[in-house]
């Protein structure tokens, strides 16, 4: 478990910040139970035209408390934690890569976009993971990802945009938070599809 900064704010949510403390007090640094891994959905945006070019995605940037496998949680405005036994299959970045890739898989276009390096790409999908994590004081789920299509010719301006997705949590069971942070990042996940393929 870490923690950032020692700003404090009112108490906000009692009960839930109870119950996060508890479970946040077994990620303490080589205890606890075993993790339970827990994986985020790709979402079908529907049927898209063929692409005006090869998309290569590039491996998103995040933060070092983003890029990891575990679940991140703000227990304060500035304290950071992690979801107590459980984590992600792979590092937050290459798993929201791969399912932003198929994602766009399902949309049609298989052979137009991909993380091979080696590939000709005629366009960069650069992705910034901004925020990914569980607001305990708000109840909710907070995602914002920023997205920039960087053409290989220099004749092209570049394009960015900023996705962001806000949902209600129940509990801080990780089952219930993992399943809400999917649900939230398929809708983040349409969008950067919807974006790209109206600028290709």
């Amino acid at each position: 478990m870490s923690a950032v900064g020692t700003a404090r704010r009112p108490p906000a949510a009692p009960r839930l910040l109870g119950v996060v403390a508890a479970a946040l007090a077994l990620a303490a640094c080589g205890g606890g139970p075993q993790l339970t891994t827990y994986d985020l959905q790709t979402v079908n945006p529907g049927r898209a035209h063929a692409l005006r070019g090869q998309v290569r995605v590039a491996e998103p940037f995040a933060s070092l408390d983003l890029d990891s496998d575990r679940i991140l949680v703000r227990t304060r405005s500035q304290q950071m934690a992690v979801l107590a036994g459980a984590k992600w299959p792979d590092r937050l970045p290459l798993v929201v890569r791969t399912r932003l890739i198929q994602s766009f898989q399902n949309a049609g276009l298989a052979g137009q976009v991909s993380d091979n390096p080696a590939a000709p790409a005629s366009y960069v999908l650069d992705l910034d993971i901004r925020k990914f994590e569980l607001d305990v004081a708000r109840s909710r789920i907070e995602i914002n990802i920023a997205a920039k299509l960087i053409p290989a010719s220099l004749d092209v301006a570049a394009v960015e945009e900023t996705f962001s997705a806000d949902a209600a949590v129940a509990s801080t069971e990780p089952a219930t938070v993992a399943a809400a942070m999917s649900g939230a990042l398929s809708s983040v996940m349409k969008r950067i599809v919807t974006f790209v393929g109206t600028r290709l």
